[in-house]
């Protein structure tokens, strides 16, 4: 029997990223990416988020808020193989789903008590657009959750994949310390799909500024970085 399941966030995360373009392929990818999760004022009580400072990575369940797509495509095109391959919807990480649900976790960096926003969780590795809606918050458990022999499939083929990036000290000046680190490490994972292999002039949208590149062989050069 077919039974409906009414979703309503508890949450949503604040990060760099306004536009999907960029964002890590992976969580855990970029350790230097950070994020905020803000809770829905409903779901607020610290008492939810008693002993969690005890763990040091969270599962999030999460909305691909941006992927909504009517009807059911039993197939999907990964990026990363060119786009012109076909898998099995179950057999991806593509937000384009049944029910756009999407899985990743996270380090928690620490938890903050503020005045306005209740309890908020400071974690990193994210790869999430900024003001996604989280449905679910649980404890990552090493003992049960890591499988140190599992198998990659055809994702593994792109596990140690990364550029060279090129980018001044004058373009990075533009952002605080913190963020200069985790622009470069996002810029380094190869944002393009992999179909695109071109001397085309890409841009993506990072923490309020538009990072203007190009991308030769194994090298990306940042061709300018300015606020929007």
């Amino acid at each position: 029997m077919s039974q409906m399941l009414t979703l309503r966030p508890v949450a949503h995360i604040e990060t760099d990223f306004k536009d999907k373009f960029g964002i890590p392929r992976q969580s855990g990818r970029v350790k230097t990416l950070v994020g905020r999760i803000v809770f829905e004022e409903e779901f607020r009580d610290p008492e939810a988020l008693r002993e969690i400072e005890g763990f040091s990575h969270l599962w999030l369940i999460f909305d691909f808020s941006e992927s909504h797509r009517d009807g059911f495509s039993p197939t999907v095109r990964p990026p990363r193989l060119g786009g012109n391959r076909r898998i099995g919807v179950f057999a991806s990480r593509s937000p384009y789903r049944p029910n756009p649900l999407g899985l990743s976790v996270v380090k928690l960096e620490r938890v903050e008590h503020t005045a306005h926003e209740g309890v908020v969780l400071h974690v990193s590795g994210v790869d999430l657009l900024d003001g996604t809606p989280i449905y679910d918050i649980k404890p990552y458990l090493p003992f049960a959750d890591a499988i140190p022999d599992a198998l990659g499939g055809y994702a593994a083929q792109h596990e140690g994949h990364r550029l060279k990036v090129e980018v001044t000290q004058e373009q990075l000046s533009v952002f605080p310390e913190e963020k200069r680190r985790a622009l470069c490490d996002c810029l380094a994972e190869d944002p393009r799909p992999a179909y695109q292999d071109d001397a085309r002039v890409y841009k993506l949208r990072f923490a309020e500024c538009e990072v203007a590149f190009t991308v030769e062989g194994e090298t990306l050069r940042v061709q300018s970085i300015e606020r929007k």
